[in-house]
């Protein structure tokens, strides 16, 4: 069936605005946050949330920007561990999945159940807890933010996936060549597997810029507190300040923090940064979440 060009027209017409809409509904809610972000607790609980704040008003962040040091330790902390789960994970998921992908290893069928088993059962808490603690030594250390998250068993097998489609015939004649293993891992199997190294590198750089969990697990000094943890645990004393209890003695002070605003400047500072991540990785994104999707 021929379409013809008005008809055409009209079609990518319909789909470019229909794009529009949809980014515009996906942005609202974002700039929802900002606009909250910038009123007082007397204007929201009169207003409501809204876009354009009716009058701009900074207690929120001066709350959360009180203590500066603080907050530039934790994001030093925050990037520095990010950093470093995503170096070492990619390596490790990338050698990982490039092992298992190859025809000739003998163990790969046994190395892939034995990764794709460890997704059908958990340690626990517990279990982990000591693992850390008691046996590791890693309590109050940087390393204990950074160990967990370095392997995961899906990104290893999504990995996997990608680099099985890669032709046996490109490794065959670089050996021929008098390539080593490690050459043709890096010259040849990274550069082809960029989409999919640079989709789970972003996987892993937002699981880990957005954990909290193991700063309240293993974390006791100050300087190694992740910036969601602290923003967590200001957020805890904001809703403390609150209380009735809390709000007689403020009133008397003439405090009143304001709690929803609050919890809308913290969205935006810890979400800001990984919006100005995402634009190097997007070009890579969409072949990258298709790993494994096409058979060829």
């Amino acid at each position: 069936m021929v379409i013809s060009r008005s008809r055409y027209s009209l079609y990518l017409t319909f789909i470019h605005i229909g794009m529009i809409l949809l980014c515009a509904g996906t942005l609202y809610p974002f700039l929802v946050i900002v606009g909250s972000s910038l009123q007082s607790a007397n204007d929201l609980s009169r207003n409501g949330y809204s876009v354009i704040p009716e009058r701009i008003d900074l207690t929120a962040y001066q709350i959360i920007l009180a203590s500066p040091r603080q907050l530039i330790r934790s994001y030093w902390a925050t990037i520095y561990t990010t950093a470093a789960t995503v170096l070492f994970g990619i390596f490790l998921t990338t050698t990982c999945g490039y092992v298992m992908s190859r025809q000739d290893y003998a163990y790969r069928r046994f190395l892939s159940f034995y990764i794709f088993f460890t997704m059908l059962f958990n340690g626990g808490l517990v279990p982990t807890y000591i693992l850390y603690v008691n046996w590791l030594r890693l309590k109050n250390s940087p390393i204990a933010l950074v160990l967990p998250m370095v392997v995961s068993a899906w990104y290893i097998l999504l990995m996997k996936s990608f680099m099985i489609k890669i032709p046996k015939s490109l490794l065959e004649s670089a050996i021929i060549d008098g390539a080593s293993e490690w050459s043709i891992f890096f010259q040849i199997i990274i550069p082809i597997s960029k989409p999919a190294v640079a989709t789970i590198a972003l996987f892993f750089c937002l699981g880990s810029w957005n954990d909290w969990w193991l700063s309240l697990l293993f974390i006791e000094d100050d300087k190694y507190v992740k910036l969601q943890y602290l923003l967590h645990r200001l957020l805890k004393y904001i809703e403390y300040l609150n209380t009735p209890e809390a709000q007689q003695m403020g009133a008397s002070l003439g405090i009143r923090v304001p709690m929803q605003s609050s919890r809308m400047a913290m969205c935006i500072l810890t979400t800001g940064p990984m919006l100005f991540i995402f634009p190097f990785f997007q070009k890579y994104f969409v072949r990258g979440i298709t790993v494994g999707s096409i058979k060829e």
